[in-house]
């Protein structure tokens, strides 16, 4: 039985680089996959972009309260694998269609994801998959000062910020993010440190 598989990691843990690494080693085999991404993340339009420059279309773009089964009735029906980007941009429903997708049809999904905002609030989406994911793997990176980065800090018009709308993409309105370990988003982020902790 297929399973859902759930990989998250902080900003800049290689997520969508390891998606089309993944939608790579699949079409070498000849096997099919379907990249999809929700629509709200505007970043690329309708393409996914990583970090490092690597890029590719994708197939769908999720509309937030579609359904996301109807799109996938009407695909090729020799898709093996579903990879989703931006995974934490779904609502729950979307992510219990991907659920019932992987026992009932018997196709491999596997999102990917942040675990939380800047806020370390966890997005309705990474919540879901978290609750019913058959499979989690988180992915790391590095913060500023070397430790595993956990946390994203907002940063806009080159200050960090602990305020905003949970979503904002990176890289529009004078937005950037930068991952952090939990010390360095107290410190950069919260102002708090050792030294004004009983403050």
């Amino acid at each position: 039985m297929s399973k859902l598989y759930y990989r998250y990691g902080a900003m800049n843990s290689g997520k969508t680089t390891l998606l089309l690494q993944v939608a790579h080693n699949y079409e070498e085999r000849g096997m099919k996959v379907l990249i999809l991404k929700p629509k709200i993340d505007t970043k690329g339009e309708n393409t996914i972009v990583t970090r490092i420059g690597l890029k590719r279309k994708v197939d769908h773009l999720i509309e937030k309260d579609e359904k996301i089964i109807n799109y996938l009735n009407t695909i090729d029906k020799d898709i093996v694998c579903i990879l989703v980007d931006e995974s934490q941009f779904l609502s729950r429903d979307q992510v219990d269609e991907l659920f019932m997708l992987t026992k009932l049809k018997d196709i491999s999904v596997i999102c990917y994801g942040l675990r939380s905002d800047f806020k370390t609030i966890a997005f309705p989406g990474s919540l879901r998959l978290f609750e019913v994911a058959d499979v989690m793997e988180e992915l790391y990176t590095i913060c500023r000062c070397g430790k595993r980065a956990k946390f994203n800090g907002r940063i806009v018009n080159g200050k960090f910020t602990s305020s905003g709308d949970q979503v904002a993409i990176d890289g529009e309105n004078e937005v950037e993010y930068e991952s952090l370990c939990g010390k360095c988003y107290l410190e950069k982020v919260l102002g708090i440190t050792k030294e004004n902790l009983n403050e």
